[in-house]
């Protein structure tokens, strides 16, 4: 396991269509929320919503991010999503090429480099 184990997540978002999908990922990646959102299309959802089952077409972002970026990220994803209730989920990256890893902290800044940059 690397050194940088948890310090960045991969987080899932369900969008109802490819408009959707592209506005939260290209805004994700132009607010340096994410390094990276792969958009996968053709899913099928089935939930339970309001006590009755649906199923419903859908889009998967896998977003590559920070950890500490999570939040700001749910924050922008519900900001800009048409769902009353919409998916953020994230799970650590415990292990992975190191200099993709890298790659996500040169494009995602940290948020204490973002802080000190907003108090200047």
């Amino acid at each position: 396991m690397s050194s940088l184990a948890g310090q960045h997540s991969v987080a899932y978002v369900t969008v109802p269509d490819d408009a959707v999908a592209k506005k939260i990922a290209r805004g994700l990646v132009e607010n340096k929320l994410a390094a990276c959102v792969n958009i996968i299309p053709q899913l099928t959802s089935i939930y339970e919503w309001k006590g009755s089952i649906q199923e419903d077409p859908e889009l998967l972002l896998m977003i590559k991010t920070r950890t500490e970026a999570i939040d700001a990220l749910t924050k922008y994803v519900k900001e800009n999503h048409p769902y009353t209730v919409c998916e953020v989920i994230s799970l650590p990256i415990q292990n992975g090429n190191i200099d993709y890893l890298n790659w996500i902290n040169e494009v995602v800044p940290s948020r204490d480099t973002q802080k000190d940059q907003n108090a200047k």
